[in-house]
């Protein structure tokens, strides 16, 4: 067998939508895990609507949408009183996607299905011992053998191998000592739309729906000398908090002890070995931003470096995988461990703060909208990395930015969506009545015959034509087709705009 040009470990969203995207691009890849087989636990809940666009681009989004709960708000309590009503989910002119509430494995499911219809299955129970490169390969060592590979992508979670081979420091702080979950079987009397969360002084339960008849998540910290099995104490919790008697509670189908921790690599590449999802960053669950952070730098990742290992782009591409997803997390980290400090009120002035500022603003209209947009991940930019184009604050859409689901038309007449057309591809957005011949030759030549979506687009922004990535953002808008080519090319070689 010739050696694969990519090597994913670790068979997570992150992994396997960073090897969906490759095998797109048509890049030959092999995905390990050292798990025998697939998680059947829930583990992360949902989708935020940034990671829904993903997976939709990917082809993987399937029946998702119809199989998850919808959640329309989130209901907080204080002192045993309804105090807050957040109201996520609604419409607004940036997000027009719901979240989505279902388990991780449902995710890494479709994903997976997604993969075998390209050609590749998870190889299981392949344990990644250590790892070792070369400026021309990457070496990895598994139980009783060696296998090589032009690229090596960690994603195989916060105690990395990968990251660990690649010398790569992986620096932060833990937030909370120890958390308690539970998937149980319970008719709690809350709306099936709702998340709802109880607190009192430093004490704090999260109920979350499931997929499933009368199937919840309770989450809680776990209090001081509290046992090391979850349900009682969260059983206990529920009826201490919440009012409810703990007989609702029929069956735990999964319970689990966890530590949050804030850590972030100090480097997202190492040679050729490079990180993704928790191998590059952990934080918080507050916020549900984990899965999504990560489908998010895998989509990033397959594009830049399809395009290196063809040889249409220099590793200079490569740097800005870290350039414009190191900051996001970042980003997600402070959000997070600011919201856990919020939520969990370590101190008395935390928890006075919490109770009568916080918790009461979350009841208006303009901040529910602030927050669930902030949430939802789409106001996400690259404008101000290497491949953006303007100053932080330019009016209108500039190199860097999302590019919403368009409907477009293609060159045969056929309506279809911006993302129906993206994955691993490139769309090349022209003003109804231009002719786009000359347009698609130079994308061709730079990017790779069959890589470009030519699209018409009615009212296109000021009458330029317009370059989107393979994950949505705006590469490029103008009117000549030599500086799209001149731009291209200082993409490709020199990795900036």
């Amino acid at each position: 067998m010739n050696a694969p040009t990519v090597v994913v470990v670790g068979a997570g969203p992150t992994g396997l939508a960073t090897a969906v995207g490759l095998r797109l691009a048509g890049v030959s890849v092999r995905l390990l895990d050292k798990a025998p087989g697939p998680a059947a636990t829930s583990r992360a809940l949902g989708l935020q609507p940034r990671g829904a666009e993903v997976l939709d681009r990917l082809g993987a989004l399937a029946d998702l949408p119809e199989q998850s709960v919808r959640i329309g708000q989130v209901l907080t309590h204080v002192d045993g009183k309804p105090l807050a009503r957040l109201r996520v989910g609604q419409p607004t002119k940036l997000v027009t996607r719901p979240g989505l509430l279902m388990s991780q494995s449902d995710v890494e499911s479709r994903l997976r299905a997604r993969l075998a219809a390209l050609g590749v299955d998870v190889e299981w129970g392949c344990e990644l011992l250590d790892a070792s490169q070369d400026g021309e390969r990457v070496s990895l060592r598994l139980a009783g053998r060696e296998i090589h590979a032009d690229w090596l992508v960690g994603c195989d979670g916060a105690h990395s191998r990968v990251r660990k081979a690649a010398g790569i420091a992986f620096p932060g702080v833990p937030v909370v000592e120890r958390f308690l979950l539970a998937d149980v079987t319970a008719r709690l009397p809350v709306p099936r739309d709702t998340v709802a969360v109880w607190l009192r002084g430093d004490r704090m339960l999260g109920a979350f729906p499931l997929p499933g008849e009368d199937l919840w998540r309770l989450m809680a910290p776990a209090p001081a000398g509290a046992a090391d099995d979850p349900l009682p104490v969260l059983c206990d919790l529920l009826a201490q908090e919440a009012d409810i008697p703990s007989s609702v509670v029929r069956n735990a189908h999964w319970t689990s002890t966890f530590k949050i921790h804030r850590r972030l690599a100090s480097t997202y590449r190492q040679g050729r070995m490079l990180l993704a999802g928790d191998a590059a960053h952990i934080h918080s669950p507050f916020g549900g931003q984990g899965m999504n952070t990560g489908l998010g730098d895998a989509e990033n990742l397959a594009w830049k470096l399809a395009l290196v290992t063809t040889g249409r782009a220099g590793g200079s591409l490569l740097d800005t995988y870290e350039a414009e997803r190191r900051p996001a997390a970042a980003d997600v980290l402070k959000s997070t461990s600011a919201m856990t400090g919020m939520i969990l009120g370590r101190t008395w002035w935390a928890r006075t703060l919490r109770d009568h500022a916080f918790v009461p603003l979350l009841g208006r209209p303009r901040v529910q909208r602030l927050l669930w947009e902030k949430s939802s991940q789409l106001t996400l930019t690259y404008r101000t990395g290497p491949l953006g184009g303007s100053a932080p604050y330019s009016r209108g859409l500039r190199p860097g930015d999302r590019v919403p689901d368009l409907t477009c038309t293609r060159a045969d007449g056929t309506p279809t969506r911006l993302y129906g057309e993206l994955p691993a591809r490139w769309g090349l957005l022209n003003p109804g009545g231009r002719t786009t011949g000359e347009w698609e030759a130079v994308a061709d030549r730079h990017l790779g015959a069959g890589s470009v979506a030519a699209l018409r687009v009615p009212g296109a922004h000021r009458g330029n034509t317009a370059l989107v990535r393979p994950d949505g953002h705006l590469a490029w808008q103008g009117t000549s087709p030599s500086a799209l080519g001149k731009t291209l090319t200082r993409i490709l070689v020199n990795g900036r705009q």
